[in-house]
């Protein structure tokens, strides 16, 4: 919570529930990676938080952007930065978005099939096209699925028929999972790597660029470490990978650079029991699952919660307000809160801003998307 966000929400008295975001904590955010990672172009995951001022701001320091859709990369086009600094990472898109993309100038492209790479050959003919490897993502709260990436030997077979088909075969990609809580997953991702450098220049193809992806996480309950030992993390991997003769670096934060500057304030609606020998009690929030909490699913992330309430603590089951079972958030992880906390009091949960609007629901239940505010 940062005096702005504070201020605003005690001056402006905002309808529950809302995300506020800090500005200034996503800009000492970035430029505390900048300053530790210095060597790695920053490519933004619009995903993580797409709103204007968000991408406006990241665009006026010079970010690049790491675009998942046509939408995403408009965005990013108004905010004025230049095609030059986009990367169409999906590894699922449409042949017309991609032909879209091309036509106004984006060079950058991620793939991980056949399929999606015979697309490329089509509609941005020449373009620069780095592969997705398979990870495990191990460590990660948030972790990756099957569902992106290939393994190290289609990799390889890949990026010589890139050549084959015309397109610039750029480098290798991979993502640790997100909110990635173990340093030395980037040492096994990168040694893959090195080895696919090597295996690729021996069928003469010479690889510019390694794609660390995200994985940098934001401060929720259980702690992590500072940003400095991340780079740090990183970079040994690097050097002992590739020694003095580094490739071209881009990392994709998303999480790292605007979780922290959100909050979420909330509102009790229900507290009730089950039962009257029952302990927990269920509180009812005006947000859930469906309204931008969606990363609670299997209570992988656990947001930090604050009350204006003081005293004895007891545990809680926490759901939202829709009419469908799922949304519970914490259930098997029970939360503490004060014994004397009401109906009608606010909650805010830290950490929020990232994955929280841009999971919101359209209209599920009639309920309304998150409004944010930025400040």
């Amino acid at each position: 919570m940062t005096a702005k966000i504070s201020r605003f929400l005690a001056n402006d008295e905002p309808d529950t529930p809302c995300l506020v975001v800090d500005l200034d904590v996503i800009e000492g955010n970035y430029r505390a990676l900048r300053r530790y990672l210095p060597v790695a172009q920053v490519y933004y995951a619009v995903k993580a938080n797409p709103a204007a001022p968000v991408i406006d701001l990241l665009a006026g320091l010079g970010s690049c952007f790491d675009t998942a859709s046509r939408a995403e990369i408009e965005s990013v086009l108004e905010a004025g930065a230049g095609a030059e600094r986009i990367s169409f990472g999906n590894t699922i898109k449409k042949q017309r978005d991609i032909a879209w993309a091309y036509e106004r100038g984006v060079r950058l492209f991620a793939f991980d099939s056949e399929a999606e790479l015979e697309k490329l050959a089509v509609a941005a003919p020449g373009s620069k096209v780095f592969c997705r490897l398979l990870m495990n993502c191990e460590g990660a709260d948030w972790p990756l699925s099957r569902k992106f990436g290939c393994d190290a030997q289609m990799a390889k077979d890949l990026l010589i028929q890139a050549r084959d088909l015309g397109l610039d075969p750029y480098g290798i990609s991979f993502h640790v999972g997100s909110q990635q809580t173990r340093l030395d997953q980037w040492e096994v991702a990168v040694g893959k790597t090195a080895m696919l450098f090597s295996a690729l220049n021996e069928a003469g193809i010479e690889l510019k660029m390694v794609n660390l992806g995200g994985g940098l996480p934001a401060r929720y309950r259980d702690d992590v470490e500072s940003v400095d030992r991340y780079a740090t993390a990183i970079m040994d991997a690097m050097t002992r990978h590739f020694g003095n003769d580094l490739p071209q670096m881009i990392v994709e934060p998303g999480r790292s650079l605007v979780g922290d500057a959100g909050v979420i304030e909330a509102e009790v609606v229900l507290i009730s029991r089950k039962s009257y020998d029952e302990d927990a009690r269920w509180v009812y929030l005006d947000i859930g699952k469906f309204g931008g909490l969606a990363e609670t699913m299997d209570e992988s992330i656990k947001y930090r919660l604050e009350t204006g309430r003081d005293g004895p603590t007891g545990p809680v089951i926490l759901a939202g307000p829709t009419c469908d079972s799922a949304d519970i958030l914490y259930e098997k992880f029970q939360y503490q809160m004060p014994l004397s906390l009401k109906v009608g009091d606010k909650v805010r949960i830290l950490a929020a801003g990232a994955y929280t609007t841009s999971y919101s629901a359209v209209n599920f239940n009639g309920f309304a998307p998150l409004k944010a505010y930025f400040v």
